[in-house]
């Protein structure tokens, strides 16, 4: 048997894929037409280099679609959030929130293609939005799964809804384009409303519950009452959320 040049060209696909990771460990991010552009081949190869390492978790795609080092490389996964952990983290922030709003605040976590309540606090008013749980519905309907979608890629998106998207009564987002769109507009602002898509009489408003990895573990909402709701307290409501979120990211993972 012939034995092996030890001067013979590397597998060209793994030579790159191993160059790539290189690259990776050296920078924060990069998009595929930074990769192209240092491996010097066509976009859509890079593009499928960095998917297949993504796929087995060597990359992470972010939700601005760029890619960086996944946890297997860094060694640094983020272990995964038992839904009874997340539901205690949250607790007191929420009630923190509710006293200070007064209105139902909410936790929940991604299912599929829906979002499923943990649990919630209780508004005090006599005209209240009940607390849930254990529900789920479509992620795309209600402002904590539209912050949580907004976190994943287009492509992780299109993975879940590769079927199509599922049927709600009052759904605004019928279609896939519709609903890449929307979560673009989300990821700008880096909150989401819901505006009666949950159900009539509902507004809600959320905002995404991050890991150390920077991928959503959950989401914190306040659902109000519409013939309550008042747009100009809008930056109260998304504040009240963020130092909510930020209370229990650090209960989670300091």
């Amino acid at each position: 048997m012939t034995s092996p040049n030890p001067d013979a060209a590397p597998v060209e696909s793994v030579d790159r894929a191993l160059r790539l990771l290189l690259y990776l460990r050296d920078h924060d991010s990069i998009s595929v037409k930074e990769a192209a552009e240092y491996l010097d081949i066509a976009a859509s190869t890079a593009h499928r280099l960095l998917s297949t390492l993504a796929r087995r978790g060597f990359a992470i795609q972010d939700f601005s679609r760029r890619y960086r080092l996944g946890g297997i490389i860094m060694g640094s996964q983020q272990p995964k959030i038992s839904h009874d952990v997340l539901r205690a983290a949250a607790m007191d922030p929420m009630t923190q929130l509710n006293a200070s709003v007064r209105e139902t605040v909410q936790v929940m976590v991604l299912s599929g293609g829906n979002i499923r309540f943990l649990d919630g606090v209780e508004s005090d008013a006599i005209l209240r939005v009940s607390r849930r749980v254990g529900d789920e519905m479509p992620a795309f309907v209600s402002s904590g799964g539209k912050v949580i979608l907004g976190r994943l890629s287009n492509q992780e998106v299109e993975e879940i809804y590769r079927r199509g998207l599922i049927e709600w009564p009052t759904r605004k987002v019928t279609s896939l384009k519709m609903l890449k769109r929307m979560l673009t507009q989300v990821r700008r602002d880096g909150y989401a409303v819901s505006m009666e898509e949950t159900e009539q009489g509902v507004v809600g408003v959320g905002v995404v519950i991050l890991g150390s990895d920077a991928r959503p573990v959950g989401a914190m909402t306040l659902a109000i009452p519409v013939s309550r709701y008042d747009k100009n307290r809008l930056p109260e409501y998304v504040d009240g959320l963020r130092k909510a979120t930020a209370q229990v990211e650090e209960i989670l993972f300091s």
